[in-house]
C-alpha cells in the first residue's frame, strides 16, 4: 500500500532476530519511524550489518518487564506494534521452560496490556506459529484448527495466541495474529535449525547432521515472504473482516527434513551425505499450513520457492562465514 508506512511510529520487538531484521530493513525503506526494543546486542545479527540501525531508535529493555515495554510505547508515541520478540528455539524451550514461558507468554501480555493502556496504538500484529496448533491428525492446519500445544515452546505459542485473542474479544484491542511455518533466510544465526546448520556444515566441509530420523515434515517460508505477509496484514487491519483474526502464512511446500537437506546439498554442489542421528524426542512429526484465508482476504501469496529462497540465502552464509574468519 503506497505511502502507508511513511512516518508511522512503529515498534518492533525482536528486531535483531531473523524476521525482525527483515522488517526493520523494509520499513526503513518505506519511511517509517522505527523503534526496536532490544534486550541483548548481537553484533553478528543481520541488523548490525547495514546502516539501518543508525536510523532506528533502540530502547533497552526486556519483554518480561511491563514498565519498560509501557515506557517504550509511550515515549516513542508508537501507533503500530510488530510483536516478534520471543524465545524461538524448540530445544532451548525444552531445556529452559520457565524462561521460555516468561518471555513468550508474560512478554506477550505485557505488550498487549501496554498497548491497551496507550491512547495512540492503532494496530498490533503478534507473531504466533504453526507450533501453536500442536499435534493434529488432520492436515494442513487451517485457522479453525484448535490450538493445543503440548511441548514447552508449542504451549508458549498456544498461550500467547489465545491471550492475544482475548485482548481483542474483551477489550477491542486492534490486533491480528500471524502464524507462519518455519522461517528461513539470510540472518538466521540459530545453527541448530536445519537450513543454517546444513549450510554451515557444508561450508566447513563436514557432513550435515539431521537430529530426527529424517522423515519429519515441515513447510518453510522465506523471510522476505514472511515480512511482506506481516506488512500486508497490518496494512489491512482497519477492515472489519481482518482485525481480530489469525492468518496462516505458508508456501504450501511440505517437505521432509532429509529432502530439504538434499536440496541444500544440491544447491551448494556438494557430494557430502547427511548423517541421520534419529535422536529427537518431544517434537511433532508432521506440520504444515493452509494459507487460503490469507490469499482470499489479504490477496497474499508467497513469491519464493524453496530453491529460489535458498539461492538468496546460501550466498549470505558464505559471506558471513568469510567475514567471521577474516
Amino acid at each position: 500500500m503506497k505511502n502507508f508506512w511513511f512516518q508511522k511510529n512503529v515498534l518492533i520487538t525482536g528486531g535483531s532476530g531473523l524476521l525482525g531484521s527483515w522488517l526493520v530493513g523494509i520499513l526503513s525503506e518505506k519511511g517509517a519511524d522505527l523503534t526496536i526494543l532490544m534486550r541483548d546486542e548481537v553484533p553478528s545479527s543481520r541488523l548490525f550489518e547495514t546502516s539501518v540501525l543508525k536510523k532506528t531508535n533502540v530502547a533497552r529493555g526486556e519483554l518480561e518487564n511491563y514498565y519498560e515495554v509501557e515506557r517504550t510505547i509511550n515515549e516513542y508515541e508508537i501507533d503500530t506494534v510488530m510483536h516478534l520478540g520471543a524465545q524461538t528455539i524448540v530445544g532451548t524451550a525444552k531445556r529452559s521452560p520457565i524462561s521460555t514461558f516468561k518471555s513468550n507468554i508474560e512478554g506477550t501480555w505485557n505488550v498487549l496490556e501496554a498497548c491497551r493502556n496507550s491512547k495512540l496504538v492503532k494496530r498490533v500484529v503478534v507473531a504466533s506459529s504453526d507450533k501453536a496448533y500442536g499435534d493434529q491428525e488432520k492436515l494442513p492446519y487451517t485457522e479453525e484448527t484448535p490450538l493445543q500445544g503440548r511441548y514447552p515452546y508449542d504451549v508458549s505459542k498456544s498461550c500467547s495466541d489465545l491471550i492475544t485473542q482475548s485482548y481483542y474479544h474483551t477489550y477491542g484491542l486492534p490486533v491480528c495474529i500471524a502464524r507462519c511455518g518455519n522461517i528461513y533466510g539470510p540472518g538466521d544465526l540459530n545453527f541448530n535449525r536445519i537450513i543454517p546448520g546444513t549450510i554451515r556444515s557444508i561450508l566447513l566441509g563436514e557432513q550435515p547432521t539431521i537430529r530426527s530420523d529424517g522423515t519429519y515434515v515441515r513447510d518453510y517460508i522465506y523471510a522476505k515472504d514472511a515480512a511482506e505477509a506481516y506488512l500486508r496484514l497490518a496494512e489491512n487491519m482497519e477492515k472489519k473482516e481482518i482485525v481480530g483474526e489469525a492468518f496462516n502464512f505458508s508456501t504450501k511446500n511440505k517437505i521432509t527434513v532429509l529432502e530439504l537437506a538434499k536440496i541444500i546439498l544440491k544447491e551448494m554442489n556438494s557430494k557430502l551425505e547427511p548423517v541421520v542421528l534419529n535422536e529427537v524426542t518431544a517434537e511433532i512429526k508432521k506440520q504444515y499450513l493452509s494459507s487460503e484465508k490469507a490469499k482470499k482476504l489479504l490477496n497474499w501469496e508467497p513469491r519464493y520457492s524453496i530453491e529460489n529462497g535458498l539461492r538468496e540465502t546460501i550466498p549470505w552464509y558464505r559471506q558471513h562465514s568469510k567475514t567471521k574468519t577474516e
